[in-house]
């Protein structure tokens, strides 16, 4: 993989190398200039439409949107920071019902929109509605969360699935920064298909990524499942009084999802073994933190073949595609789902073993184990040092060896050491990172700030 020298930090958006060197956040900017191309090689006239409001970890996308706006506009990508995320959301809707009026300069418009964790919550009502009336068949909606598991820059740690579960919004995860591009372009073609809006999870760890890979966005065989639809389709229509709404969405549009991430192998394993009996469920960055820990055990995918071990990566964390996870299952004593924070693959991989064959039903434990007691905390932040040693802890049980017992023993003594390290500093209660409040906002004299500070940031 060669990289070629660029003269400013804004080319690589112009150019097509063999691989390219981005942070996570000029891989949005990036995957917004790829729909655009694919969109123009498949002979299709779009548009593309980008709106929300900063906040840490996406609190400089705008600032990259705006660097790019030579090439965007000529790819006819509009970008319009919104007042607040409700406002941003309802602007994107909007961008999904032009087709249904005469007169459309555009096949369809493909839209952005983005958040801090918080504006997801506050912006559930567009969300909803949005999501519920559609998109438009040559649009698309990818609504990018920017999750800060661990409180860097917030007033409390926030996870987005849970209220993009409740606006029933399927979820991908991307664990790099080239996921970022990849499940992007994945994650339009699924809105598309489905009529469904999806959301794109941007942790903190990947939007201050940065990554090398090659960029070939026709290369991406994306496929669209056979699917029975329902008369005039899952896409936005009107009239569509809300009960319609309601039956598609809960009817056909989230199996539409199902099957598209079956078709396309959005979960898949990623390390298999002959003679399987502990699997490991990853998702998002979490994936990333077991890799590593697999090679702190000195654990390689040939060894851990060979000592039954298997690996399934979940690249769409809601709702879960069944197939994929059953066959993973199939012989299985236990899996442990290794996921950030709140078990949201966990408790949709109970359900869907539930009804299985009960000979063939694993054990499965997560964030606690069978005993009820903590496993993988949903506070904090995982790391691969933790994961470690429940891998070697679960795996007791079948296998052991004096070389991972050693690795477990120094990874226990270096995170002695760090634990023993006074850290005194503390965050000062103040405005989000990359806020505009952080400087438009004055306390009166003689008034004390206590509360929130009154917004999503």
């Amino acid at each position: 993989m060669q990289l070629r020298q660029i003269a400013r930090l804004d080319e690589w958006y112009g150019l097509a190398p063999d691989a390219i060197f981005i942070t996570g956040l000029q891989a949005l900017v990036r995957l917004l200039l790829a729909q655009s191309h694919r969109d123009r090689a498949a002979g299709l006239n779009t548009a593309g439409f980008v709106s929300g409001y900063r906040g840490s970890p996406l609190g400089g996308l705008d600032r990259e949107l705006w660097r790019a706006a030579k090439y965007l506009e000529p790819a006819a990508i509009r970008f319009q920071p919104g007042l607040n995320e409700d406002l941003a959301a309802t602007a994107i809707w909007g961008a999904q019902q032009t087709n249904l009026f005469a007169g459309a300069r555009y096949d369809g418009v493909f839209s952005m929109w983005y958040g801090k964790g918080p504006g997801v919550d506050r912006s559930g009502d567009p969300l909803k509605h949005g999501n519920a009336a559609g998109t438009s068949k040559y649009g698309g909606v990818l609504a990018v969360a920017g999750d800060d598991h661990t409180c860097k820059s917030s007033s409390l740690p926030h996870q987005s699935e849970y209220a993009f579960i409740d606006a029933m919004i399927p979820v991908l995860v991307p664990a790099n920064v080239e996921e970022i591009v990849e499940l992007g372009l994945y994650g339009y073609a699924l809105s598309r298909f489905s009529g469904c809006w999806v959301a794109l999870k941007v942790t903190q760890e990947t939007a201050d990524a940065t990554q090398s890979f090659a960029l070939a966005p026709n290369e991406l065989d994306i496929v669209t499942p056979e699917l029975a639809l329902p008369p005039g389709g899952l896409n936005i229509r009107w009239p569509d009084p809300p009960n319609d709404q309601e039956y598609r969405l809960q009817r056909h549009k989230i199996d539409a999802a199902r099957a598209f991430a079956r078709a396309n192998s959005l979960n898949r394993t990623v390390i298999d073994s002959r003679y399987p009996r502990f699997g490991i469920v990853t998702t998002g960055k979490a994936h990333l933190d077991v890799m590593q820990a697999l090679e702190d055990l000195g654990i390689n995918p040939r060894r851990a073949g060979e000592i039954g071990v298997t690996v399934f990566k979940v690249g769409m964390s809601w709702p879960l595609e069944p197939e994929a996870i059953r066959a993973f299952a199939t012989g299985l004593e236990e899996i442990l789902v290794v996921e950030e924070k709140r078990g949201v693959v966990e408790d949709q991989l109970k359900e869907q073993l539930y009804n299985w064959q009960a000979a063939q039903r694993p054990l499965i434990v997560g964030k606690r184990d069978e005993r009820g007691e903590w496993l993988l905390p949903s506070t904090g932040e995982l790391t691969p040092a933790m994961i470690a040693r429940v891998l070697a802890r679960r795996m007791r049980r079948f296998h052991s060896s004096t070389d991972i017992e050693a690795r477990v023993r120094f990874l226990e003594q270096q995170e002695r050491r760090l634990g023993a390290v006074r850290i005194d500093v503390q965050r000062q209660p103040h405005f989000c990172s990359g806020c505009p409040h952080n400087t438009s906002t004055r306390v009166p004299e003689g008034s004390r700030a206590l509360a929130g500070v009154g917004c999503p940031q």
